[in-house]
């Protein structure tokens, strides 16, 4: 049973909203924490956006995408700590 095109929408419109608040956070963060912070962000809401693109069409790519922006924001996340960690040094 798929969901209606209108919600789909409405929640890939505010998936979007959010994805540019937090390439804005992640632009002008005062910090670098902020700037790490807001990018992780910037990748669930895309991970998000997949599953909610993923609920028109039912296909096997969508879980490899997820997989693959997962690792892509762990691994991130981790190597941006480290930096950040180093530097308060």
């Amino acid at each position: 049973m798929n969901p209606p095109d209108v919600l789909v929408g409405a929640s890939l419109v505010l998936l979007g909203v959010a994805a540019v608040l937090c390439l804005v956070r992640g632009v002008r963060g005062p910090s670098a924490l902020d700037r790490v912070v807001a990018l992780d962000v910037f990748l669930v809401v895309i991970a998000a956006g997949v599953v909610v693109r993923g609920t028109q069409a039912s296909e096997n790519l969508n879980v490899v995408v997820l997989l693959v922006v997962a690792l892509l924001g762990f691994a991130g996340s981790v190597t941006a700590a480290r930096l950040v960690e180093r530097r308060q040094r």
